[in-house]
């Protein structure tokens, strides 16, 4: 995980309460979304408008059963996602957002047999809507599967990081 402070300009180092607090954020979002479990996505960090999620490879997430690649709508899933979680823990305060635009460039398939990995990043957040720049790959991060541009609405009103930052400001965690 990132050491940059969520809340703070970029640079300055995080305090471990504000990694947890966003690491408990990470996983109430993978939790509460039907298809994130569905599809067995991993919360693997999340830290100032960046995330990272992954999908292990399973064999009833096939696209073509003649050559064992999952399926193009896995990796869309995922950037898609990820790309949600970078907004939400970006240090403008988001507290809902959901997918407007998502752009994707497909570049090679996934390996058969190995996990998928993504990276998002929200770059830039106006007062409605934020934007999101995001990679795939499996084996090796220099090789991707996939690119994304993506764009989301702001929501700083209402959602899950509202109730999970009310939640643990609350609980002391």
């Amino acid at each position: 995980m990132s050491d940059t402070d969520p809340t703070a300009p970029a640079g300055k180092p995080a305090d471990d309460a504000a990694i947890k607090k966003l690491a408990a954020i990470g996983q109430q979002f993978i939790g509460a979304i039907p298809h994130t479990r569905a599809l067995g996505m991993e919360f693997l960090s999340i830290n100032a408008g960046v995330a990272s999620m992954r999908v292990p490879y399973d064999e009833r997430l096939i696209g073509d059963p003649k050559t064992g690649v999952l399926h193009g709508g896995v990796i869309t899933a995922l950037l898609d996602s990820c790309s949600g979680a970078a907004v939400l823990s970006h240090p403008s305060g988001v507290t809902g957002t959901a997918t407007i635009d998502l752009r994707i460039d497909y570049m090679r398939p996934a390996r058969p047999g190995r996990a998928v990995t993504c990276r998002a990043t929200c770059y830039r957040v106006t007062r409605s809507v934020a934007f999101v720049r995001g990679e795939a790959w499996d084996e090796d991060e220099g090789d991707l599967i996939a690119t994304c541009a993506a764009a989301f609405t702001v929501d700083r009103r209402a959602g899950i990081v509202a109730d999970a930052k009310k939640a643990m400001n609350e609980g002391g965690a």
